[in-house]
């Protein structure tokens, strides 16, 4: 597909663009309407194929739970593997969602997690407007609304609920998509505790802040994606300099959101599954 396509689809998704203006564009590059409909349902997610690993595989169960946020009641999907032998514990990972909020893709990819032997929660940053809504540009758009301190208060919150399971060892990491990713960050440089933060095409934090970061950091970067890729140089700067652990990766001919497998045109299997090996590398070696 045309990059330019790509790209306006990403500015749609990420600036946010209003729906009829991406549109109207999207017809002046495709020249039109009747070819701006046929490419729309290969830019657009397809939940439909959100079920690689199903809610009732064998080995883990998922339920919807509740934890005390910032000030509210923190809504999360929780999948706990249940092959644990009696008193055993494990590594939890708290699994950050897109700026689409916790969809059926994210709750896929915690069930991913706990499919790998580690307690994984998927809080819903949404949790103060009811919880993530079905359409996604009402999403996108509460998400812009979000109060960043509150909303990174109840991410930090989400690792204090781990930490008290019974089946929690102690050892907590995280790993997030997108916005996930930039939050992944964030909760590396202000959660002294996590082990491991793992960001797939996120923006970067404040070079000042990297010094705070005690956790392993891996980071995960489409070769096309140059709009996040822009911070990159600088961040990397900052972890040199700072001494942090990490690891960063550049897929090259991957774009952004190339591990989304709802995203038929961005999604890049071969990227995806190399990440994806290289993410519970991190977490075996850091949260067992």
């Amino acid at each position: 597909m045309d990059q330019r396509i790509i790209n306006l689809f990403d500015e749609y998704t990420h600036k946010p663009l209003r729906r009829d203006e991406f549109i109207n564009r999207l017809i002046r590059l495709t020249g039109s309407l009747a070819a701006a409909t046929a490419v729309l349902p290969l830019l657009e997610v397809n939940y439909a194929q959100a079920a690689t690993v199903p809610e009732n595989t064998a080995g883990i169960q998922g339920q919807d739970i509740t934890y005390p946020g910032d000030g509210i009641t923190m809504k999360g999907y929780l999948v706990k593997p249940t092959t644990l032998a009696a008193g055993a514990k494990t590594g939890a990972v708290i699994v950050i969602h897109e700026n689409r909020g916790l969809n059926p893709h994210i709750r896929d990819v915690t069930r991913r997690v706990a499919q790998a032997g580690y307690l994984a929660l998927a809080p819903d940053a949404l949790s103060a407007t009811g919880g993530t809504p079905q359409n996604e540009d009402e999403a996108r758009d509460l998400i812009g609304k979000l109060d960043a301190q509150k909303n990174l208060n109840n991410y930090l919150k989400a690792l204090d609920y781990l930490g008290g399971l019974p089946e929690c060892n102690g050892k907590i990491g995280c790993v997030g998509f997108c916005w996930g990713g930039a939050m992944a960050n964030q909760l590396a440089v202000n959660a002294p505790t996590l082990k491991a933060a793992v960001a797939y095409y996120g923006r970067q934090p404040d070079a000042a802040d990297v010094p705070k970061i005690k956790a392993a950091v891996l980071l995960h970067y489409g070769g096309l994606d140059e709009r996040v890729n822009a911070g990159i140089p600088a961040y990397e700067a900052a972890l040199k300099a700072a001494g942090v652990k990490y690891q960063l990766f550049v897929y090259e001919g991957a774009q952004h959101a190339f591990n989304n497998d709802t995203a038929p045109t961005r999604y890049n299997k071969e990227a995806a599954d190399k990440a994806w090996e290289r993410t519970l590398q991190l977490f075996s070696e850091t949260l067992r």
